[in-house]
């Protein structure tokens, strides 16, 4: 029997409880309003649905600032290989070196057509597929992604983003 196990199962899930069970945060009267808790608005669905589709768009125009200007000030991106970056800023220059490369070599990134979106309040996420491919089309590449996003001032942004290839890693 492992007791220290259990007791730190024990002391985690207690505290999540105590987490769902805390006091919500007062509305920002300049946001938007959320949809009222257990509902999912539609609106906020198509909202980080459109959102995640015009971050594939800009990306693959090659534009790191336009892109960059998806996430919040204190984003945090986790991309493969990388240690983790934080910033608009620091996701910016991320950006532009991983478009250059792609650039050199002819390949689009392009978003997975089984997205799944949940959101709560001021907070949502999606998950879905990716596949890189080269210029003729062919498959460099596939993973997935997982990217949640945050309502800042009435407006969807990205607050957390990572993803990983499903190909195994090249051996070295």
């Amino acid at each position: 029997m492992n007791l220290p196990g259990r007791s730190l199962a024990l002391l985690l899930g207690t505290a999540l409880i105590a987490g769902c069970n805390a006091a919500p945060k007062a509305p920002d009267a300049a946001a938007a309003p959320a949809a009222p808790a257990g509902q999912v608005s539609a609106a906020d669905i198509k909202a980080v649905r459109d959102l995640n589709a015009s971050w594939f768009a800009h990306y693959n125009a090659h534009h790191p600032d336009s892109l960059a200007a998806l996430y919040a000030e204190d984003a945090v991106l986790m991309m493969p290989g990388q240690p983790t970056i934080r910033g608009r800023d620091a996701i910016k220059t991320a950006y532009a070196k991983d478009i250059a490369d792609m650039v050199k070599y002819g390949y689009s990134n392009n978003q997975g057509k089984n997205s799944e979106v949940t959101v709560s309040g001021d907070i949502g996420w999606e998950s879905n597929t990716f596949t890189v491919t080269d210029k003729t089309g062919k498959r460099i590449d596939a993973g997935k992604y997982v990217t949640v996003f945050g309502r800042k001032d009435g407006k969807w942004v990205i607050v957390r983003d990572i993803w990983n290839s499903d190909d195994p890693s090249p051996s070295t």
